[in-house]
C-alpha cells in the first residue's frame, strides 16, 4: 500500500513540476463572413455599447453589471457577474484602426489577461471577421495557481472558441438585420 502511494506522489509532483514548464500561450481564432460592408461591421465591434446585442457573454448572464467609459482608442468596458462563466473584469481598446482592425486588453484580475485582435476584410461581397485572443495562461496568475493555469490553457480552444463562434453568428446576424 505504501508503494501505490509512494507512485500516486511521485506521479502528482511530476505532473505539477512539468505543468511549470509546458507551453503558456494560447491562441484561440475564429472567424466569419458577414454580407455587410466592413464599416457596417466594424461599428458594432469598435463600440462597446453596441456588444450587448451580440456578444456571448452578455446571454450568459444578463443581470451582469457593465460600465462603460470613453470611446475609440481608450473606451474600456468593465463588467461584474455572479456567474462563474462571465466572472469579473476590464477590456480597453488600445488600437482602433478603422474598419480593418481593432486590439483589446483583456483584465481578468487574479484569472489573468490577454490581447483580444478584430480583424474586418473585404471578402467578395461581404467581410471577412476573425476574432482572436491570445494570451499568456500563467501571467498575473499567482504562483499556487500557475500549473492549474497552465493545464486550462489546453482547453481554451475548445471552451472559448464556442463563445466566439456564438458571438460571431450573433454579430452576423445582428449586423445582416441592419440594427444600429
Amino acid at each position: 500500500m505504501d508503494t501505490i502511494i509512494l507512485i500516486i506522489a511521485i506521479v502528482v509532483v511530476a505532473f505539477v513540476l512539468f505543468a511549470f514548464f509546458w507551453p503558456d500561450k494560447v491562441h484561440v481564432e475564429r472567424e466569419t463572413i458577414i454580407n455587410a460592408a466592413p464599416d457596417a461591421v466594424f461599428a458594432h465591434i469598435s463600440d462597446f455599447n453596441k456588444w450587448d446585442a451580440w456578444s456571448p457573454w452578455a446571454k450568459l448572464d444578463p443581470n451582469a453589471k457593465y460600465t462603460m467609459t470613453g470611446s475609440g482608442v481608450g473606451q474600456r468596458m468593465e463588467w461584474e457577474s455572479e456567474k462563474r462563466d462571465v466572472g469579473s473584469g476590464s477590456q480597453e481598446i488600445i488600437v482602433l484602426d478603422t474598419p480593418n482592425k481593432m486590439v483589446t486588453k483583456l483584465d481578468f484580475g487574479s484569472m489573468g489577461g490577454g490581447m483580444a485582435t478584430f480583424d474586418v476584410k473585404p471578402s467578395g461581397n461581404g467581410t471577412k471577421v476573425v476574432w482572436a485572443l491570445d494570451t499568456n495562461m500563467r501571467e498575473g496568475v499567482p504562483l499556487h495557481m500557475k500549473p492549474m493555469a497552465t493545464i486550462f490553457s489546453f482547453m481554451m480552444d475548445g471552451m472559448l472558441g464556442k463563445q466566439y463562434e456564438q458571438g460571431l453568428a450573433d454579430l452576423k446576424t445582428v449586423v445582416e438585420a441592419g440594427h444600429a
